[in-house]
């Protein structure tokens, strides 16, 4: 299925995720430490070795963590030297918040919706009780449901 897309300067961006890279997106965000890695490359590019001081485990395993988000598209990864610098995809950051608001947008229409059907037709009040003080379609207990016998 063809992507769409906006057309800027007669170059073609994708803004939609497809659904691999929805879950490789989502699969990279599922780990706090990921989630850190990226936040501290967007504040700016660091080294692999920069990054993995901070973190209490190998180099080995920052690497990996790092794969896993450039995999994802969420980071970009360069050679300078010897190093390794990493920064942030502002690209595939604003494509993966684009498919959050659409999610957003869409649960929200169904609470509104949801919100609609529990007001009822309009001008005769609540399909169903909003709360307790709600008594027009409640029944209440009256004293003899609780009598016991004996009594």
């Amino acid at each position: 299925m063809p992507c769409p897309g906006v057309t800027y300067n007669q170059m073609v961006v994708r803004i939609e995720l497809t659904d691999d890279e929805t879950d490789r997106v989502f699969h990279a965000l599922a780990a706090a430490t990921r989630r850190d890695i990226l936040r501290r490359t967007i504040e700016g590019e660091l080294s692999v070795s920069t990054l993995a001081r901070d973190y209490d485990m190998s180099f080995a395993a920052v690497q990996k963590h790092v794969a896993v988000l450039e995999a994802a598209g969420l980071i970009i990864k360069r050679a300078e030297g010897r190093e390794r610098l990493v920064r942030a995809d502002p690209t595939m950051i604003a494509r993966a918040r684009a498919l959050l608001g659409h999610y957003e947008d869409m649960w929200r229409g169904r609470i509104d919706r949801l919100d609609a059907l529990l007001a009822g037709p309009r001008g005769s009040g609540p399909a169903i009780p909003h709360s307790e003080t709600d008594q027009s379609t409640t029944q209440q207990p009256t004293t003899q449901q609780f009598t016991t016998r004996g009594e």
